[in-house]
C-alpha cells in the first residue's frame, strides 16, 4: 500500500530535494539557496511530499502580505503523471490560505504545458508574459494568477 506524506520542508530534507531538482530542472537552484530559503527567507513556504518513506518533490511559495508567489514545484521524474504534483499544490494552497493568503502568482515556461494545464485545473490563469525570463534558453515565461475572492 502507498503511504503519501505531505508536510513542512526541514533542513534535513535538502539533500534529497537538491536531487529531485537536478532530475527536475535545467538550471537547478543550488543547496546554499534551499538552506537560505529554509533558515533566512522569514516569508518562505516550503513543503515536501514523500511516498513510502521517500521524498519525491516539493512546492516553494514566498508570503507577501497577501499574496503568495510559487517559487518552485518540482516532482522526481520517476513519480510524474500520477498524480502527487496535484496532492501537493492542493495542500501548499490550502496551508496558505490558512495563512490569509488570497491572491497566488507563479511563472512557468511557455512550453511547460504539463505544468499549465496543472495550474489550470486549480483556477489559475494566464495574465501576462515575462519575455526571455529563463536565461539557459531565452524562454518566456508565462504569467499566472489565480484570486481566491470572487471580488479580487
Amino acid at each position: 500500500m502507498t503511504k503519501v506524506i505531505i508536510r513542512e520542508m526541514i533542513l534535513d530534507d535538502i539533500d534529497e530535494i537538491y536531487e529531485i531538482e537536478k532530475r527536475s530542472f535545467s538550471m537547478p537552484w543550488s543547496k546554499s539557496s534551499f538552506y537560505q530559503e529554509i533558515s533566512d527567507n522569514l516569508v518562505a513556504h516550503y513543503y515536501v511530499i514523500g511516498v513510502n518513506n521517500n521524498l519525491i518533490g516539493y512546492i516553494g511559495i514566498w508570503k507577501i502580505l497577501d499574496e503568495g508567489h510559487i517559487t518552485n514545484v518540482a516532482i522526481d521524474p520517476d513519480y510524474r503523471g500520477k498524480g502527487y504534483s496535484k496532492q501537493l499544490v492542493s495542500y501548499a494552497l490550502d496551508e496558505m490560505e490558512k495563512l490569509e493568503v488570497r491572491r497566488f502568482t507563479l511563472e512557468v515556461r511557455e512550453t511547460n504545458i504539463i505544468a499549465q494545464k496543472l495550474y489550470s485545473k486549480f483556477g489559475f490563469s494566464v495574465e501576462g508574459r515575462r519575455k526571455k525570463y529563463y536565461t539557459d534558453t531565452q524562454e518566456d515565461a508565462l504569467l499566472m494568477w489565480l484570486s481566491l475572492n470572487s471580488e479580487d
